[in-house]
């Protein structure tokens, strides 16, 4: 069932009456992404801090829908924006603990900072994440990986807020880590998590962070507007070439839909080349998809995640 304008503003007037963060209406949500595309949200909060969270959630009709948003790095924010209430995580979860034998980050802490303070504390095994775009928050829920390790492999337990505003504690087995994605429970927002880490010379820990920076940027379009990876790889099982290999292999490197392109440098990106619309970006990722079906028979799955409406009443 829809809600009213007047319906909805009321509700939110409700849950919102007492935080302590900040909530703004029709907040343009393009400029936050990394590849500078989307509409606006209905209503952008910023929670001042856990507990402030909690509240909100707990106050929040169950009527109204909750979008997480960390650091926008593997996201298309579709044109016509998103309804109801955009929760984007910041300064109250960006806190780094340095533990003995690990870390405890804050859900909003980007990734490659992570790495960053691994090398510093000398705890080696999380250097992969100076590989990967995007915060600790969607780290857990994708469970990203790169350069041969993932969250999974690492993650202790992560604190997560529930869409009833309950705080739970999910060790590594809870969350049902698979490829690429979790079992968070839906609606539920990462707030902190622990990393495992091995003692090691910050030495060498720093030139290992180096070599995967070094890869990335001979590899990656890393100075574009983009997203990071556009599709999972297959499953070994249905084909033994990776994501960009079938890309390229069905014709689609440089490919363009007006500002969108599929990179040259790495053809398991899009870029935005400038004035590329999401709707641009998305087409052009299903019509990399068919052209792959077409050539060799594997459907490729989207890695980046597509939210929002489309333009124009008709969406």
């Amino acid at each position: 069932m829809s809600l009213s304008s007047a319906s909805m503003t009321d509700l939110v007037q409700q849950a919102f009456a007492e935080t302590r963060g900040r909530l703004t209406p029709q907040a343009p949500l393009g400029p936050r992404t990394w590849f500078r595309v989307g509409g606006a949200a209905e209503w952008l909060y910023q929670p001042a801090d856990a507990e402030d969270l909690a509240s909100v959630m707990q106050r929040l009709s169950p009527e109204l829908p909750v979008t997480a948003l960390g650091a926008c790095s593997n996201v298309i924010i579709r044109d016509g924006g998103l309804d109801g209430i955009v929760v984007r995580l910041a300064r109250g979860f960006s806190d780094i603990t340095v533990e003995e034998d690990g870390l405890v980050v804050g859900s909003a802490c980007l990734d490659a900072t992570v790495a960053e303070y691994a090398a510093q504390a000398g705890l080696a095994g999380l250097e992969f994440l100076a590989g990967i775009p995007g915060s600790i928050g969607g780290a857990v829920r994708m469970n990203a990986g790169a350069y041969g390790s993932d969250i999974a492999t690492v993650l202790d337990w992560a604190d997560i807020i529930t869409r009833d505003g309950s705080l739970m504690r999910l060790d590594a087995g809870a969350l049902k880590f698979g490829y690429r994605r979790s079992g968070l429970p839906e609606g539920a927002l990462v707030i902190r998590a622990r990393l495992r880490g091995t003692p090691d010379k910050q030495a060498d820990i720093s030139a290992r962070i180096a070599d995967i920076r070094a890869a990335r940027e001979l590899s990656q379009p890393v100075r574009a507007r983009t997203g990071g990876s556009t599709f999972r790889n297959p499953d070994p099982d249905l084909s033994p070439r990776k994501a960009w290999e079938l890309i390229d292999a069905a014709g689609c490197r440089g490919l363009r839909r007006g500002d969108a392109q599929v990179s040259e440098k790495h053809c398991n990106f899009l870029i935005n080349l400038g004035q590329a619309s999401a709707a641009d970006l998305e087409g052009l990722g299903d019509e990399v998809r068919q052209r792959v079906a077409q050539q060799s028979g594997v459907q490729l799955h989207w890695e980046i995640k597509r939210i929002g409406k489309a333009e124009g009443p008709s969406a």
